[in-house]
């Protein structure tokens, strides 16, 4: 009997192993792409520009990324939102397609060198695109989000808290509509991934700047413009009344952008400016002689860290010429030889130099006449003149526009 029972538990636990709960076999785990990178938004008037890279790799860092378009989704709104607002209650503006992995499961380690097929005709992983989202009155109505949210079950949430600082001197914060853009990454089994987002100002748009001004000389070209800032600027205080600076308000703060046109139809514009400037003068260091520029100008308004940037003044062109003469040339000396005097003087440093031309007269004449038929490009010059009469000198420099220096100072010498 214990055989036999022995037997029969061995039999009962060889059945369980080999039986078990085993089940279908699970599906592979789904790699996730990175988010969208360095997603920002620019509003310019009525259009907004959209930029963001592909991603170029998965969450785990692996390569290339499992994804096969972006999807990107806006909502204008007077409150905070998240992510998921956007997506639930926004419009998709823009659906990006992306190379896809042959494979997703056939992937690279951040390490190796080789790289696998991507299939499709979208855009390449890691590259920048740009989505041009041009605003409507629909577009820029708030959307109320509230109200089309249904109500929670949950207790609710207890009432914000009192502002500090709250009283009679303050005025009420400003509120800034905003207009929110989320790219989504989303898998080749079309499920969502990693999200990015930028926001600009729906605020209305800043008074375009009125034409600029332009000189300039060998160095740059300066460019100027009136202030464009919103009711002008603030009245200074007098005796009887004290300065003030507002506490817990957002103002508004006018900067601008300065851009090359390109006098194409319609008109190109390239952002010349890194960073948006308080001051309305700019300096392009770009002279090239003979080369037309047009520059236009817009100014930029920033409350609470988003922006909005209006329309470009009416451009301003120039054709650089080079009215510009060389410095006259310093360090003049003569030395007397035999039936010659020698000139030796220092270098102009001027990149657009041609040359130099020497001129020479009797001592006691007023103006002097040139001895060099054509610019001469060295520093030193043998003049072959009667001995016993004595002479004065000077030289001038020329550029290659043919604008002469002064005259540099005379000096006088007799050949033996």
């Amino acid at each position: 009997m214990r055989l036999c029972a022995a037997f029969a538990i061995l039999a009962v636990s060889a059945s369980a192993a080999g039986c078990g709960h085993k089940g279908p076999p699970l599906p592979p785990l789904v790699k996730l792409p990175t988010a969208p990178g360095e997603m920002r938004a620019e509003r310019h008037g009525e259009t907004v520009d959209v930029q963001l890279s592909v991603p170029a790799a998965n969450s785990d860092g692996t390569r290339p990324a499992n994804i096969s378009r972006i999807d990107v989704y806006a909502l204008t709104a007077d409150r905070a939102l998240n992510e998921g607002d956007v997506l639930k209650f926004g419009t998709k503006i823009a659906s990006l397609p992306v190379k896809a992995p042959r494979d997703p499961n056939n992937t690279l380690e951040p390490d190796e060198a080789e790289d696998l097929e991507l299939v499709g005709s979208g855009l390449d992983q890691g590259a920048r695109a740009h989505i041009v989202d041009r605003l409507t009155p629909a577009s820029e109505a708030p959307v109320d989000v509230a109200s089309r949210t249904k109500p929670s079950k949950a207790k609710p949430a207890p009432p914000p808290p009192e502002r500090e600082f709250e009283g009679p001197l303050l005025t009420p914060a400003i509120h800034v509509p905003t207009r929110l853009y989320v790219g989504v990454s989303v898998t080749t089994r079309a499920k969502n991934g990693p999200m990015a987002h930028a926001v600009v100002a729906m605020t209305p748009i800043p008074p375009t700047p009125e034409p600029p001004t332009i000189t300039y000389d060998e160095k740059a070209v300066i460019v100027r413009w009136a202030s464009a800032e919103p009711g002008g600027a603030a009245a200074p205080a007098s005796d009887d009344v004290l300065p003030s600076r507002p506490v817990g308000v957002s103002l508004p703060r006018t900067t601008y952008h300065v851009y090359d046109v390109a006098e194409t139809t319609p008109p190109l514009l390239t952002r010349l400016t890194t960073n948006a400037l308080t001051a309305t003068r700019f300096s392009d260091a770009r002279i090239e002689w003979g080369q037309r520029r047009c520059y236009a100008v817009r100014a930029l308004v920033t409350v609470d860290d988003v922006s909005v940037e209006g329309n470009e003044s009416p451009a301003t062109c120039v054709t650089l010429t080079d009215t510009f003469p060389p410095a006259a040339p310093v360090g003049l000396q003569a030395v007397p030889s035999d039936a010659a005097i020698n000139l030796i003087w220092d270098p102009n440093s001027e990149k657009d130099l041609r040359g130099y031309v020497v001129l020479r007269g009797p001592a006691s004449a007023e103006s002097l006449e040139p001895v060099t038929a054509e610019p001469i490009q060295e520093t030193s010059f043998q003049d072959k003149v009667q001995p016993g009469v004595r002479y004065a000198y000077a030289v001038r420099a020329v550029d290659t526009a043919g604008n002469l220096s002064p005259l540099s100072a005379r000096v006088e010498e007799t050949a033996r």
